[in-house]
């Protein structure tokens, strides 16, 4: 990283006169300046000096000060080591980053070297994109780390997720960024200070980590796996190559040089995917709400999985629909498969609940930061996957087996599966952390067995010592007790304490020594006590140490069978979306769409998945549906009706049935048949740039131009109220030429919502637009909204009946509808659609205005008002306003 700058904004203190704990972590900061240090200090991770501040209010922990730097007193707080890893989520959270600065030896160790203070290192950087921990992870959603490389008009985009190993890069450019953007929500950004500067990005700067693409990147990549050359890999841009060394470098960094197992690099290049813009992804809520809400999204409404690495490749689907046939119907017969086998789908889905999540378990165990609960998960996630496998064997036949659930079976059990040794070696329970011991069971390793025995025995050993001294002492109530700093110690009361140290005798193993003196007691060791305390202490080290040597072996283990352990785990994430899939369509009544390579869309009774969903949480009235054509020959639909009777809802759910369909699903509907789509636009709602400058009638227009310059014929689009930011014959002249592009020029499927009543006109001069009307009918004096979709043309708008409904007082509603009605009236005699209008024609010439009438006004257009001077022209004006009260007076 470059030009990186302190939280906060303090200045590194200056390392002269430091004391060497000081100096360490000065040392760090200046290696990390832009990082939090959280600085190990025996039970506790310190931060001190101005990231003491920062993080103080950040954690809302107490401040401190203790000691003295350069004459003023030095800013601590701390968090205990623990339970570090919560206060670390809620700073990674917040758009910090954290250097880990640990303790590379023990107490002991540091006096052997007769060194002045413990040694440290920087063992790792925590930042949003490259943390590993559960506690700082979202389960159910990837965490990318995007890196961006520029080449002229072009960008490099490598995105990796060090939680899976999955890595991605495409070459694009730099305009379809956005979309980029939209697609991966990355949780952290690597670019180049310049880059960062654009307006795709300089709204995500707590997230973007200034990074210079490397001069050689092919070669740091090539290193990072292994290989002499990347052509086995797939083909790459010189951008994209670049952009992925960036990312590899850029984990090394956090990682303190090490990797974790990384998938080699897919160049995707944006082929095979349904394309959309920023706007688009916004506008229909796909992965989450406009208010950050993932629950009111798509995805929180068709999201039927069991696990959290389902919920995170169903993300991806819905994120990046496919674009070809060939794999749209793969995933459609796995979801058949598995919606008629409804035995076979509840099998894999009791075999997948609660299953952990392997792949994010390997990949602790890759950078060895591992606990025991990943190895386990690696036993249990495999116990699972055979499970799946049996359940998938027995439904072997007829039907045959879709070629992608045949697939998944034969990935479930890998050739070389590590889940007979961990079952044999791992105990039940397993312990929260390795250094807490209990790891291994009994009787798989021996000499671990022996060494727990020797430890163990300790208990009973240290019970006849106590005996042994009571009776040698003369004193019945001897405790022995442990110190963590003197070892085992014998407590006696004051009053025995005091004999002992006048009569106890002198030498001896069971001589007593004073140690400690306490209010109503004293503490005693003797040399039979100092080698009870040394025979234990060295049998626990020798059995924690054997643990871990254990722990390791089984690591590798799992590390040497990593391949098809992701495969299996990969392949129980795709079954789940699968069944997920078929458990939505058998509850909801959602059928196969038919897709097709022509420009088809005709959907039977389709309904919106996100509002019939939250109708049926909400326990309100069934969702009403609607069917949809727009086929060759009525590929443009006009849809009016009033605000209210649903005309948003209807475009936002065919464009997400489209979506829905080619990620692999199947739709909310009775039938549909859809071709398939290349580019999807929505444009849909209205909001204004503040941050950017931009109104809502300028980000209204702008995509729009998005729209008309980046739409094929194969594109669906569905518009929104264009034109209505402006001015009302401006916005009328906007989205009648609009209307016409869509249809002469770009000839792509689109629905056309509108208030402007007047475009259906155009239904008999542009021969592929059908008129639509949101059904609207009147009873007993109210409006009712039947939020039904209709042929024809709607007759008004309804407004003022809406703001009755909004609360708008009534004085206010009676006012409006007399200036309505006076409008009205008026626009009868002003109509804009009258042949004498220019909107079917070029424009003919200007006939020569007719003369004035008026004697005023025919002085007026007979005035050089450019040859007058100031007197001459204050002249004219009282002439002029002479002769309007001469004509005023006269009589008729």
């Amino acid at each position: 990283m470059t030009d990186a700058s302190p939280p906060g904004g303090k200045p590194i203190p200056p390392a002269a006169g430091a004391t060497p704990a000081i100096a360490q972590w000065i040392a760090a900061k200046t290696a990390h300046p832009d990082a939090l240090i959280f600085f190990r200090m025996g039970d506790f991770f310190e931060m001190l000096f101005g990231d003491a501040e920062v993080a103080s209010a950040a954690l809302d922990i107490a401040l401190s000060y203790r000691g003295e730097h350069q004459g003023e007193k030095v800013p601590l707080c701390g968090v205990p080591a623990h339970a570090y890893e919560s206060y670390l989520a809620r700073l990674i959270r917040q758009g910090f980053r954290v250097a880990i600065c640990d303790q590379m030896e023990t107490p002991e160790e540091q006096k052997r070297r007769k060194a002045p203070t413990i040694r440290r290192e920087v063992v790792r950087l925590v930042t949003p994109g490259t943390v590993t921990e559960e506690a700082l992870l979202e389960a159910s959603r990837p965490a990318w780390l995007l890196a961006l490389a520029p080449a002229g008009d072009r960008l490099g985009a490598a995105w990796l997720d060090v939680t899976t190993g999955a890595f991605g890069t495409e070459s694009l450019p730099q305009a379809d960024l956005s979309a980029l953007l939209a697609r991966l929500e990355p949780a952290e950004i690597l670019a180049p200070e310049e880059l960062a500067r654009t307006p795709a990005l300089a709204m995500l700067a707590e997230r973007i980590a200034h990074v210079a693409p490397p001069r050689d990147g092919t070669r740091r990549v090539a290193e990072a796996f292994a290989v002499a050359t990347l052509d086995g890999f797939g083909s790459f841009a010189p951008e994209e190559v670049a952009a992925a060394a960036m990312a590899v470098d850029y984990v090394k960094l956090t990682q303190a040089g090490a990797l974790p197992r990384l998938a080699p690099p897919v160049p995707t290049g944006g082929r095979g995917f349904l394309q959309m813009d920023g706007a688009t992804r916004r506008s229909l809520e796909i992965l989450r709400s406009e208010r950050g809400d993932p629950r009111h999204s798509l995805l929180g409404a068709v999201d039927r999985t069991v696990t959290p690495a389902g919920s995170r490749e169903l993300a991806a689907r819905l994120a990046a629909p496919l674009a070809d046939a060939a794999p749209i119907a793969a995933r459609h017969d796995a979801v058949g498969f598995l919606l008629a086998a409804d035995a076979v789908r509840g099998g894999l889905r009791a075999a997948l609940k609660g299953a952990p999540d392997m792949a994010r378990a390997l990949a602790r165990l890759s950078l060895d930061r591992f606990a025991p609960r990943d190895l386990g998960a690696i036993c249990e996630g495999l116990r699972r996957a055979e499970a799946m496998a049996r359940t998938l064997d027995a439904a072997a036949g007829v039907p045959p087996m879709p070629p992608l659930v045949a697939a998944a079976r034969d990935a479930l059990c890998p050739a070389e599966s590590p889940r007979a040794e961990l079952a044999r070696a791992l105990a039940d329970p397993l312990p929260a952390r390795l250094e807490d011991g209990g790891l291994v069971t009994v009787g798989y390793d021996g000499e671990l067995d022996a060494l727990r025995r020797l430890r163990d025995g300790a208990r009973e050993a240290i019970a006849a010592l106590q005996m042994e001294l009571a009776q040698a002492w003369g004193v019945a109530s001897l405790k022995i007790r442990h110190h963590q700093q003197f070892g085992f110690l014998a407590e006696v009361p004051a009053a025995a304490g005091e004999r002992l140290l006048r009569e106890a005798p002198k030498e001896g193993a069971r001589a007593p020594v004073h140690r400690q003196t306490m209010a109503n007691a004293m503490r005693f060791t003797c040399a039979a006590l100092a080698e009870l305390d040394r025979r234990v202490a060295e049998a626990g080290d020798q059995a924690a140490k054997r643990e871990r040597l254990v722990a390791q072996h089984l690591r590798r283990l799992c590390l040497s069978a990593a391949p098809g352990i992701a495969a299996a785990a990969a392949a129980m994430a795709e079954l789940d979306v699968h069944a997920a899939g078929a458990e939505l369509a058998a509850d909801g009544r959602w059928c196969r769409p038919e897709m097709t390579e022509r420009a088809d869309f005709a959907v039977l009774a389709g309904r919106h998945p996100v509002v019939e969903t939250a109708l049926a949480r909400a326990r309100g009235p069934a969702f009403v549906p609607n069917d949809c054509d727009l086929s060759p020959g009525r590929r443009l639909c006009l849809l009016t009706g009033p605000n209210m009777a649903g005309k948003s809802t209807f475009l936002r759910q065919n464009a997400l049935l489209a979506i829905l369909a080619q990620a692999g699903l199947f739709v909310p509907a009775e039938a549909a048949r859809i071709g398939l789509v290349d580019r999807l636009f929505s444009r849909v709602g209205a909001a204004d740039d503040i941050a950017g400058g931009r109104s809502t009638f300028m980000v209204e227009m702008a995509e729009t131009a998005a729209i008309l310059n980046q739409a094929t014929a194969r594109s669906l689009v569905v518009l929104d109220e264009v034109g209505r930011g402006t001015a009302t014959w401006d916005g009328l002249a906007i989205a009648w030429a609009v209307l016409e592009a869509l249809h002469d020029r770009i000839r792509c499927r689109t629905i056309f919502a509108t208030h402007f009543h007047e475009l259906t006109a155009l239904a008999g001069k542009l021969p592929e637009l059908t008129p639509s009307t949101m059904q609207v009918r009147e009873w007993r004096g109210e409006v009712v909204f039947e939020h039904r979709v209709g042929p024809g043309a709607a007759e008004r708008s309804w407004g003022v009946h809406v703001a009755r409904l909004a609360g708008v007082p009534r004085p206010v509603l009676t006012r409006a509808g007399d200036v309505l009605k006076a409008l009205e009236a008026r626009a009868r005699g002003l109509d804009p659609l009258s042949e004498e209008l220019p909107l079917f024609a070029r424009s003919a010439p200007a006939a020569p205005p007719a003369a004035p009438d008026h004697p005023a006004l025919a002085a007026l257009a007979a005035l050089d008002a450019d040859s007058l001077t100031p007197r001459a022209a204050l002249d004219e004006l009282y002439r002029l306003k002479s002769l309007m009260e001469t004509v005023a007076k006269a009589p008729d």
